[in-house]
């Protein structure tokens, strides 16, 4: 994620700087470090200081020890206690997107002490909302600019502020904090440990931008591409990135190319069956696909809770056989009908055969496209990545294995 956040808090509009954000912008975390290294220490904070959170921890986890330490050494005391403490939570949960709270008011600060704080604040920073907080840090609510506006000068914040405000704990996933966010839609959210203590701020924009980097990037991972690779990766970068996961579909493809040579006998005697193995394939290859396509997406939404995986494997399964059978029937009066053209013997059986092959392969590819993502997410491992190989892999094994097999066991 490379995207602006609007808290710059480094007060530095050199061109200078403006050239290195939009450098910084245009490259992975790794080069992005490597621009930061030959950079003025004042210069790279500035220019980090404008870009997104995540991006921000990405390029500090890419810099050598003393950089990184030499860069946050360089900014405010705020800004670089947000960094380190950013630098604690995962990728993927709120506290790694945090942003500091600059607008942060006692509640017997009055309005104009509050106006008069913030004419200072907004020369910097993008304000929304002030944040009431006791001595100890504990959020006790916050007001709006709008109240702000209309309420009487002396007006103590405390008679003002909004009471009982929807936070984010730190460590909770991006996905689960996008659930939450649909009812709400605020601009900005606070984030607070288990005392209720203020942490950071992060914006509904940063986890919009996340969740939808996140699904963008599921049809690269379900065909091994890297979230990381983008179309100005160079192209030594790229192949690294790629071709392991190409190295994997081949050794797959050898198990598929296993199967078909299992029965070769069987092909050298029934030619014709030649015909239909790239059918089945095709077939039962689709029909994973929107399994797992439906699957991912019930992932990434929420909708599969504990205990619905079995339900979710045998519902596809069940729309596998469904879709298989009319499909079989088609196909099976296509077998029918070429076989008769060649005079073959076996036309009724050889119908059948593709049939039932059709049936069977459609059937287990709907089972295996919720299983391949459920079992991933099971190992902790994300549900989208190259789910497309071993997906492909199931399907061209089972589909030509039952074609072949059922016709050796029927025919032979």
């Amino acid at each position: 994620m490379q995207s602006q956040t609007l808290s710059a808090p480094l007060p530095d509009n050199n061109d200078q700087r403006r050239q290195l954000v939009a450098k910084l912008k245009a490259c992975p975390p790794n080069e992005a470090a490597a621009l930061l290294v030959s950079a003025e220490p004042l210069l790279a904070c500035a220019a980090l200081a404008e870009l997104n959170p995540s991006f921000i921890q990405d390029i500090l986890g890419a810099l050598p020890d003393g950089q990184r330490q030499t860069i946050i050494n360089s900014a405010t005391p705020q800004l670089a206690h947000q960094w380190e403490r950013n630098r604690v939570f995962e990728y993927g949960t709120i506290g790694y997107f945090m942003e500091p709270t600059y607008a942060m008011f006692h509640p017997e600060m009055t309005v104009d002490e509050a106006i008069e704080k913030l004419r200072a604040l907004v020369k910097t920073v993008f304000i929304t909302y002030g944040y009431i907080v006791d001595a100890e840090s504990r959020l006790l609510g916050l007001v709006t600019m709008r109240d702000l506006l209309f309420a009487e000068g002396k007006t103590r914040l405390a008679d003002i502020m909004l009471s009982n405000v929807f936070v984010f704990q730190p460590r909770i996933a991006v996905p689960e904090a996008m659930k939450l966010m649909l009812s709400r839609h605020y601009p900005v959210y606070p984030v607070c440990d288990d005392q209720g203590k203020l942490l950071g701020l992060v914006r509904g924009q940063v986890i919009f931008e996340t969740t939808a980097f996140n699904i963008t990037a599921q049809a690269g991972s379900m065909v091994g591409i890297d979230k990381e690779e983008r179309i100005s990766t160079p192209m030594l970068r790229s192949f690294l990135f790629r071709h392991p996961w190409l190295q994997l579909n081949l050794l797959t493809a050898f198990l598929a190319g296993g199967v078909v040579a299992m029965f070769q006998g069987t092909i050298d005697q029934l030619v014709i069956l030649a015909v239909f193995l790239p059918v089945l394939a095709g077939q039962s290859g689709n029909t994973g696909c929107q399994a797992l396509a439906v699957t991912l997406r019930g992932i990434t939404l929420g909708e599969i809770k504990n205990g619905d995986a079995r339900k979710l494997i045998a519902r596809e399964g069940m729309l596998g056989a469904m879709n298989g059978a009319p499909v079989g029937v088609v196909s099976g009066i296509a077998m029918y009908i070429i076989a008769s053209a060649q005079h073959s013997t076996h036309a009724p059986a050889l119908a059948m055969v593709v049939f039932l092959a059709m049936v069977g392969a459609c059937t287990i590819s709907g089972i295996s496209g919720a299983l391949v993502p459920l079992t991933l997410k099971r190992f902790g491992t994300d549900p989208a990545t190259a789910s497309s190989i071993f997906l492909t892999t199931a399907t061209d094994v089972v589909s030509m294995g039952l074609l072949l097999g059922l016709a050796t066991i029927l025919i032979k």
